[in-house]
């Protein structure tokens, strides 16, 4: 089954997914995982996202692609990231690990104080 039919088939509403299976071998995975978020948007808005890494983030290119102007694009990409989670790239430490990292030697009092600082 196509991506696009799945996606026509639940009409928007979030589902899990319970058995992946690789390829090219007979072994399966059960159990629950969730979709990616970019593979839960609608089947347009994957498109459109498409269209925009390959135009390389030119709000003129997408202009010309897709025949509207800028401030329609710009709505669009402002609507479709107000959909998906920001992904924290660094997150910030437990302080137990601080303390942890701390105990072991492998950072200093001041490199402790100012991470558990940044916790605040």
């Amino acid at each position: 089954m196509e991506w696009q039919e799945l996606t026509r088939l639940t009409q928007g509403q979030p589902i899990l997914i319970e058995r992946v299976r690789l390829a090219d071998r007979y072994v399966a995975i059960e159990g629950l995982f969730e979709l990616p978020q970019l593979a839960r948007l609608s089947a347009e808005d994957q498109i459109f996202v498409v269209a925009f890494l390959r135009s390389h983030g030119s709000i003129k290119e997408m202009e010309q692609v897709f025949g509207v102007s800028y401030p329609t694009i710009k709505a669009r990409l402002t609507r479709i990231e107000g959909s998906l989670e920001f992904v924290e790239t660094n997150p910030a430490p437990p302080r137990a690990d601080v303390l942890e990292r701390l105990k072991r030697g492998e950072i200093g009092a001041t490199e402790a104080i100012r991470e558990l600082e940044e916790l605040r």
